[in-house]
C-alpha cells in the first residue's frame, strides 16, 4: 500500500495517456462535482458530522510543433501538452482545518513519441509545474518531472508500456517505475481498460451518440506545510457511473457523466527520501460515498 500510496501521486503529477502526443490540436474540458459527504475519522473508522464537498474543472491541451513520417510512414510527434486543475471544497462542522478549501495543480511540458520497430514505440516528457493548496505559492510548489515509456504494441488493441520517471516530488531528483496499460475491443460493444485512467464498457446506439459505463481513478497534489516541513497532500477518487456521449461533429464530442464516488481520501506523504519506505500509522482519512457528476467537451483535429 506503500508504493500504492507514492505512486498515485506520483501519477497526480505526471501527464495521462490523455496527452500522448497527437498529429492535430486536441485537449479536453471538464468539470466535476461531488456533493457533500461525511468524513470517516482514521483512528476508528468513525463516520463523523463533519462533511466535505469537491468541486473541480480540468482542462488538457496537447500542441503538435513537429509532425513527421517515417520510412514506413508512421508519425514522428514533437507537442507541447499543457494541463490545468482547480479545485475548490467547502468542509463543514470540522473541530479544527484538516483539509484544504482549494487546490491548484498546472503544469506545461514537452512530449516526443515514435516508433522504433515494427512492435515497440517509446513517447517522453519532460515537464514542469505547481502544485498547491493556494495559502502559499513558493519555489516548494514547483515539481519537475521527466521519463521514458517503452511501449510493446502486441496488436492495434493491446499496448503495455513501462520506463523510468525522474521526479524531485520528494525533496532529492528520484527515478520511480512509470506504466501504461491499453486494451481495447473494437465492434458497436466497446471495452477499453487503460491505466491510469480507468475503464469503459459502451455501447453505440447511432452514428452520434454512444452510452457507456464507466470507471475512473483521478486525483491532484499539493505541496504543504505541516509543522515547518514541506509534505506532499495527495486527493485519490475513484468514481463509476452511466455516460452518453454525443458527437457534434467528427473532431468534436461532449460527455455527460452521472454515478456514484466509490472512494475519496486524502494522504499526507513525506518529501524525505529516509521516509519512504516507512509504514504510516492508521489509516488515511476518506469520505462516504455519495453522488457523482461531470460534464466535458473534447476534440481532436488529427488527421484520420
Amino acid at each position: 500500500m506503500k508504493t500504492l500510496r507514492y505512486s498515485l501521486t506520483i501519477a497526480g503529477i505526471a501527464f495521462g495517456s490523455s496527452l500522448f502526443a497527437q498529429s492535430g490540436f486536441s485537449g479536453k474540458i471538464k468539470a466535476e462535482y461531488v456533493p457533500f459527504s461525511n468524513y470517516v475519522r482514521p483512528i476508528d473508522s468513525l463516520k463523523t458530522g463533519s462533511t466535505s464537498d469537491f468541486k473541480r474543472i480540468q482542462a488538457a491541451f496537447s500542441i503538435p510543433i513537429s509532425t513527421t513520417l517515417d520510412e514506413l510512414g508512421r508519425p514522428k510527434i514533437w507537442a507541447v501538452g499543457v494541463e490545468g486543475s482547480y479545485a475548490k471544497m467547502t468542509n463543514r462542522n470540522y473541530e479544527e482545518p484538516l483539509f484544504p478549501t482549494e487546490m491548484l495543480n498546472a503544469q506545461i511540458g514537452l512530449i516526443h513519441s515514435r516508433h522504433i520497430s515494427k512492435t515497440w514505440s517509446i513517447m517522453a516528457m519532460a515537464s514542469v509545474g505547481v502544485y498547491t493548496d493556494m495559502e502559499e505559492i513558493s519555489s516548494k510548489d514547483l515539481l519537475a518531472q521527466g521519463g521514458v515509456l517503452f511501449i510493446k504494441h502486441f496488436n492495434p488493441r493491446l499496448a503495455l508500456g513501462v520506463g523510468p520517471v525522474l521526479t524531485n516530488a520528494f525533496g532529492v531528483p528520484m527515478v520511480m517505475p512509470g506504466l501504461y496499460f491499453n486494451w481495447s475491443t473494437q465492434g458497436r460493444y466497446k471495452l477499453q481498460i487503460n491505466f491510469p485512467n480507468g475503464i469503459e464498457f459502451g455501447a453505440k446506439l447511432s452514428d452520434a451518440v454512444e452510452l457507456k459505463t464507466v470507471v475512473e481513478l483521478s486525483g491532484m497534489t499539493a505541496e504543504v506545510n505541516r509543522n515547518n516541513t514541506s509534505m506532499l497532500l495527495g486527493y485519490q477518487q475513484v468514481v463509476a457511473g452511466l455516460r452518453p456521449e454525443i458527437k457534434l461533429s467528427k473532431s468534436l464530442s461532449i460527455q455527460l457523466t452521472a454515478g456514484t464516488s466509490l472512494a475519496r481520501s486524502f494522504s499526507l506523504t513525506s518529501r524525505r527520501l529516509k521516509d519512504f519506505f516507512k509504514m504510516k500509522d492508521e489509516a488515511d482519512p476518506r469520505f462516504t460515498t455519495t453522488f457523482y457528476g461531470s460534464a466535458g467537451l473534447s476534440w481532436n483535429f488529427s488527421k484520420r
